[in-house]
């Protein structure tokens, strides 16, 4: 007879039941809790029952724990948290632009505007609550860089074939859009390519747009770089590539330029079309 998860536990080591509950495994079924009563687990079924809902509780808490701190859950925190900054500080260097329009004699919009007010001097209360306000978008931008960067440092070591295909910060928000690495690699090739679509996608769907030929991964060269009639062509044969980088990354974690020559050269024969 096989042992039970609940071999060499102490029914009071909650930590040890859950990780047995993780970490075991059995060759076949067992009659478990007529096994447990007898091993002085437990008393009874019922008390088995409870062992067992608690363990498999604990263990679905450490999983939960583990997931998170996964390097590939930090990267999807890490582009979230890129893009929200970006956005927010852009949104506030319009409001930035208009009040410190009024307030002094130069004028301007955007993130540098804002950057190039934070450092001047209020002589005013309302010159300082405007300053102020640059100053917090200044900081969000420079967030918003710092951000950036580690993406871009980040992502390689994490998903090496699907940065070098689709560069760090596009695979990272893939990798954000999908879930998760592991999430993007169970995916098809033909989702990967609308990924960022979803509401062109549901319009199709619903009959009221056609089907979109790509989504995120339009801002990939391949595809906005070759012409309007080949960018479908352009597209599936990117997706399918990211696809396979991204599987590879997943469950290999190897480093395979082939990839990149196999895409490259796919391109190369759908841009060809253009000189024939």
């Amino acid at each position: 007879m096989s042992k039970g998860w609940f071999a060499d536990i102490d029914p009071d080591d909650r930590e040890g039941a859950a990780r047995a509950v993780r970490e075991g495994s059995a060759d076949a079924p067992e009659e478990w809790p007529a096994v447990a009563v007898e091993s002085g687990f437990a008393s009874d079924d019922e008390e088995y029952y409870e062992r067992l809902h608690e363990a498999t509780l604990g263990a679905a808490r450490a999983e939960v724990r583990e997931r998170e701190r996964a390097d590939d859950a930090q990267l999807v925190h890490a582009v979230r948290a890129m893009d929200d900054a970006d956005r927010v500080a852009n949104e506030l260097a319009e409001r930035v632009g208009e009040w410190g329009g009024s307030l002094f004699s130069e004028s301007g919009t955007g993130i540098e505007y804002a950057r190039g007010l934070a450092d001047r001097e209020a002589e005013t209360p309302v010159e300082e609550r405007a300053i102020a306000l640059a100053s917090r978008v200044s900081g969000l931008a420079n967030e918003a860089d710092a951000l950036r960067e580690f993406i871009e440092r980040a992502t390689p070591t994490i998903a090496p074939n699907l940065a070098a295909l689709a560069g760090p910060v596009l695979a990272a928000r893939l990798i954000a859009l999908a879930g998760g690495l592991g999430e993007l690699a169970k995916k098809p090739s033909g989702t990967l390519q609308v990924l960022g679509a979803e509401e062109a996608l549901f319009a199709h769907l619903r009959g009221h747009a056609p089907s979109p030929k790509h989504g995120i991964i339009y801002t990939h060269e391949y595809v906005h770089g070759t012409r309007p009639e080949d960018r479908g062509s352009a597209a599936r044969a990117l997706a399918g590539k990211l696809t396979i980088a991204a599987r590879v990354d997943h469950y290999a974690g190897d480093r395979r330029p082939e990839l990149d020559a196999e895409l490259d050269e796919r391109i190369a024969t759908i841009r060809a079309r253009e000189e024939s």
